[in-house]
């Protein structure tokens, strides 16, 4: 059950990054290229029509971590309390950015908002990736310091950064050269998932050219995913056991390369949908691999007197997840029915629905 639940939580996170990482691509993309006021105000459609039922899914996600493994829910939003508090903030300025731009017809007013939108994009971008290389690198479980427990080996607490910026810190920082590196990754990805969509969505002025800007983050990507397996060896040799140990988990890893070659077509690619669906493949393979690569654990652990959580340890009892499963088919018919209805709704070209008037 602890298997089924992981799985079915692995599959959430993934469709929330996949939806709502559109989005934030789509304000990257905004930030940095939209220079027209007809361009900004479509590529602002293409996420805020669609942001709120997308960030449904961070919702489910939170609560099935709550409801399947109260432990890690425990102990990661006590140790990640700082960085929670920022992507917060991060989630309510990107929302109030799209929904308030269109309030009151002044340039400046406009230009307030533009940025809000685009710069919370950019950091939620950077500081999911941070947050997914501090969960594959581990943290001070414990709060170890000179061999002795300072609390319950379940706990832990990170400051933003640490003195010497090092993940082989005793105590690491949330903010490391490792953790930026794989936040670099996540944030060309979801801006090259980003353009994907813009150019799926509309006929904005710079289709063309995001063409050739997803080209050229496609070379920045390929790069510094060679270089973060590189140093993820210095960070845990054992970073790859998983997957010689039980081969078949080396289709994640694969689904990812599909991606990445993929869109380095992306100027020859008949269809728009394709170029998107390449860029999904990049997300899914790469948190599916990631993920994979740490099994069962869920937060490494650090050091050696207290050991990681995994799936086993800081499951709910069999019976909480077993009742659950009840409720969690009637809340999965539910939102795939809510998600079909609004993405039938949007269906096509959204240059000439109204949004935030």
């Amino acid at each position: 059950m602890e298997i089924f639940w992981f799985i079915i939580i692995a599959v959430v996170l993934v469709v929330f990054f996949v939806l709502d990482g559109y989005d934030f691509g789509a304000g990257i993309i905004h930030l940095f290229y939209a220079k027209t006021e007809k361009d900004k105000e479509v590529i602002t459609k293409s996420a805020g029509l669609f942001w709120d039922s997308n960030e449904v899914w961070l919702v489910a996600a939170g609560g099935m971590l709550f409801m399947a493994f109260p432990t890690f829910y425990a102990s990661v939003f006590s140790g990640f309390y700082l960085p929670l508090m920022i992507v917060l903030w991060l989630i309510i300025f990107r929302a109030i950015g799209l929904e308030f731009r269109g309030q009151f017809d002044y340039q400046m007013w406009k230009d307030i908002w533009d940025k809000a939108f685009g710069v919370s994009s950019f950091l939620l971008a950077l500081f999911f990736g941070i947050a997914l290389g501090n969960i594959v690198r581990g943290v001070n479980l414990g709060g170890v310091e000179n061999g002795v427990s300072t609390y319950e080996g379940h706990y832990f607490f990170l400051p933003l950064w640490s003195s010497n910026f090092s993940p082989l810190n005793e105590s690491p920082g949330v903010i490391d050269w490792f953790t930026i590196i794989i936040g670099l990754i996540t944030l060309v990805t979801l801006a090259i998932h980003g353009a994907n969509w813009i150019i799926l969505k509309t006929n904005a002025s710079i289709n063309n050219q995001l063409k050739t800007v997803i080209f050229r983050l496609n070379i920045a990507l390929s790069v510094l995913t060679v270089f973060s397996l590189i140093v993820w060896q210095i960070i845990n040799p054992n970073s790859l056991d998983n997957f010689i140990e039980t081969p078949f988990l080396i289709v994640f890893p694969i689904i990812y390369i599909s991606g990445l070659i993929g869109l380095f077509f992306i100027k020859k690619l008949k269809k728009d949908i394709y170029g998107f669906v390449f860029s999904t493949l990049l997300i899914l393979g790469g948190i599916a691999s990631s993920l994979a690569s740490i099994f069962p654990a869920m937060l490494p652990s650090n050091n050696a007197l207290n050991e990681s959580l995994t799936i086993y340890n800081t499951a709910a009892p069999e019976y909480g997840l077993s009742v659950a499963l009840n409720w969690g088919i009637i809340g999965f018919i539910l939102l795939f029915v809510y998600m079909i209805i609004q993405k039938r709704l949007m269906g096509g070209k959204i240059d000439n629905m109204d949004y935030g008037h």
